[in-house]
């Protein structure tokens, strides 16, 4: 999964007003269905992370971030294709498992995948790219 490196296309996605939210973390996304001329395969994914002062200091910071790289990685392929997420720690996700984090990401996800799949009139036993 690609990084968000674009200031802009982070604002974008926060702008969106398309989230889903879980106990630990809220996942804000968008979804392009065109990349507008950009060079680059088909399937695009972009992540974002967003962790503030309010978990903890820098150190846990970084390590929520380094579970969110991971668990974004790892579940990438229950998003819909052109999808860019930013992935907002709440206070709480310091003190959450890991596995607990990865239950929480897997449902966010595959939501995402239910509404855009909703949003485009596709069954959603349907399978996809």
């Amino acid at each position: 999964m690609e990084r968000l490196r674009n200031h802009g296309d982070f604002v974008a996605v926060l702008r969106g007003r398309k989230k889903v939210t879980s106990r630990d973390l809220v996942v804000h996304y968008m979804v392009r269905h065109e990349m507008g001329g950009a060079v680059g395969p088909a399937v695009f994914r972009a992540l974002g992370l967003a962790v503030s002062k309010a978990v903890g200091h820098a150190v846990v910071r970084n390590t929520v971030k380094r579970r969110f790289r991971v668990l974004a990685r790892d579940n990438e392929s229950l998003l819909p294709p052109q999808c860019f997420i930013v992935m907002r720690a709440k206070p709480s996700a310091a003190n959450a498992t890991f596995q607990n984090l990865d239950d929480q990401v897997k449902r966010c996800f595959g939501d995402i995948e239910v509404r855009y799949r909703s949003s485009a009139g596709t069954p959603i036993g349907a399978g996809g790219a």
